[in-house]
């Protein structure tokens, strides 16, 4: 555990370096600043369109964040040669798939502080008192989420050539996911056979990663959700990131250090 908490601090000391977050952070903070302070006929409700607007512009940041940054975990080893350094020494490769995922993981939830944090207060400021415990359950849901996403993109990047063509494609999975998995089961029922049994297949295979997203609860201030909803819900992500992982690293074992 010493040598993946290791690897993991590594992780997250580079995101503080690189300016990622600084800037995805301004921008989503001048977007909401600026649509804030704009008063449509003094409709008290717009104080929903700004939490709206700025739990979108934090869940695309974070995506963004946690995709590019796992994206580029493994490859930036392979092409800097440290990997061979690093394997050297009494570490093992699952360790390092671990490791990298961890870090990035957790370097993806100091940025969810933040932005929740910024989130809460913007909303405070337009009078939209959601209750603390929704923030809570979001923020960690949101967390859970970025897990998914980053082990995805931890395991792609030891199938793709490239990072940026990895980040390109868990980018696009993860907001097709979000926005059409739920419709998935309806769509195949208007299909006919065998079309309706790959679509629902389909459907039941894939993440559902919009069991993570309470945009709507904290939009129209709606009270908590079952804590046990939560927990089933960390289990289903859990479950997901397991399996990513256990992906990564039977990818890793058979990847030739030498590769690119």
């Amino acid at each position: 555990m010493r040598v993946i908490l290791a690897i993991a601090t590594v992780v997250i000391r580079e995101l503080i370096r690189r300016k990622d977050f600084y800037v995805l952070f301004t921008l989503a903070a001048l977007v909401t600043l600026l649509a804030g302070s704009v008063n449509f006929f003094n409709d008290q409700q717009v104080a929903r369109y700004v939490v709206e607007l700025n739990y979108l512009l934090v869940m695309l940041s974070s995506l963004v964040i946690a995709v590019t940054t796992a994206a580029r975990q493994l490859p930036a080893e392979f092409e800097s040669r440290t990997i061979l350094s690093l394997l050297a020494k009494p570490v093992t490769r699952w360790q390092v798939v671990a490791g990298k995922f961890l870090g990035t993981w957790l370097a993806g939830g100091l940025c969810l502080v933040v932005f929740y944090l910024f989130l809460g207060l913007m909303a405070f400021s337009k009078h939209h008192h959601a209750s603390l415990a929704v923030y809570v359950q979001a923020a960690w849901l949101h967390w859970i989420l970025l897990g998914v996403v980053s082990s995805m993109a931890l395991a792609g990047s030891l199938v793709f050539a490239a990072p940026s063509s990895n980040a390109t494609i868990c980018l696009v999975a993860t907001l097709a996911l979000l926005g059409l998995a739920r419709h998935l089961d309806q769509v195949a029922l208007a299909n006919p056979e065998p079309a309706q049994t790959l679509l629902l297949t389909l459907y039941y295979a894939v993440p559902h990663l919009e069991f993570f997203d309470l945009r709507q609860m904290l939009i129209h201030q709606w009270p908590r959700a079952p804590w046990s909803a939560c927990l089933l819900a960390t289990l289903y992500g859990g479950a997901y990131v397991t399996l990513f992982l256990s992906l990564a690293a039977l990818r890793f074992q058979r990847k030739s250090t030498s590769s690119p």
